[in-house]
């Protein structure tokens, strides 16, 4: 058995120390490869002058053998390692995971994690005290209402379908994932469309709609690597205008720049996935038939 544990500890923005001291502080428990905690970090780094966190690197990968060639490929299968924090901090042992420091003595208050990618979103707003325009969760009841439901829409319609493409093995399964991606895609451009662009609300706010979907919007160039031209995201789409629009956009932004993992690294760490070597509670959800948001701890556990 071959084991690989990279344990990495980073700040990715620039605030000093005697700023970040008087500052909300977190323990934040990641994954670089892991999509659902791009959105967390994506929060962070948006209110990098609001919130000080130490990133803790507390899920990764282990080869375990495949004596039987079960997996169909000739290769070891790859589980998850979780950091013993992580099961701690959270029942489910995912990422996210934020553990908040106590403001006097700077010690982690395990009992107050917040995890659920979005809802981490939510949290990471909610504390950095920011307003107006700065905020991700608009303070207006209507729009806040309307970013929730959007948020959970692009997370079931673009971004769990993903996972249909990469983990399935018929090639039918895979392109019915990949047309209801496409459906989703274009249900999100059309709402981006009547805004006055180029985000999901008005004049360039950014809003935890947009941090929802980014992570995968971000990842999705590994369909053409592993599943070839007919799962390229068209650009001659004109109902997709907007949604390319908004992706040149976001991707433009420094706060969101510096925290894109790197593309070739990604594509050979997702090919765990695209050879059924992967065996996490996303893939194993996906392998038994129910959308990636559906998985169960007890039934894809591994």
């Amino acid at each position: 058995m071959t084991t690989t544990r990279h344990i990495t500890r980073r700040l990715l923005s620039t605030s000093t120390s005697e700023t970040s001291s008087s500052l909300p502080s977190f323990r934040y428990l990641s994954a670089w490869f892991c999509p659902y905690a791009h959105r967390a970090t994506l929060a962070l780094e948006h209110h990098s002058t609001r919130i000080s966190y130490e990133w803790v690197e507390a899920l990764g990968w282990e080869q375990r053998q495949d004596a039987n060639n079960v997996t169909g490929t000739g290769k070891e299968w790859w589980y998850h390692w979780k950091a013993d924090e992580l099961k701690r901090a959270n029942p489910s042992a995912l990422v996210p995971t934020l553990i908040p420091l106590n403001a006097s003595t700077k010690e982690p208050m395990g009992e107050k994690a917040v995890y659920e990618s979005l809802v981490t979103i939510d949290y990471i707003d909610a504390v950095s005290g920011a307003s107006g325009v700065d905020r991700l969760v608009p303070e207006d009841p209507y729009l806040s209402a309307k970013c929730r439901i959007w948020a959970d829409k692009v997370n079931k319609e673009c971004c769990s379908p993903y996972y249909g493409v990469l983990v399935r093995k018929e090639e039918g399964e895979r392109m019915e994932h990949f047309e209801k991606l496409i459906t989703g895609l274009k249900a999100f451009s059309k709402e981006v469309s009547q805004s006055s662009g180029p985000t999901f609300l008005d004049d360039g706010q950014l809003s935890s709609v947009d941090l929802a979907l980014l992570p995968w919007a971000f990842r999705f160039y590994v369909f053409e690597h592993y599943r070839g031209p007919d799962y390229v995201i068209s650009t001659e789409d004109p109902e997709l205008e907007p949604y390319h629009e908004w992706l040149e956009h976001v991707l433009s932004l420094d706060s969101v720049k510096r925290t894109l993992p790197d593309k070739d690294d990604y594509l050979e760490h997702i090919g765990k996935y695209a050879d059924s070597s992967a065996r996490s509670k996303v893939a194993n959800a996906v392998r038994r038939g129910v959308a990636a948001h559906d998985l169960d701890d007890e039934k894809d556990e591994y």
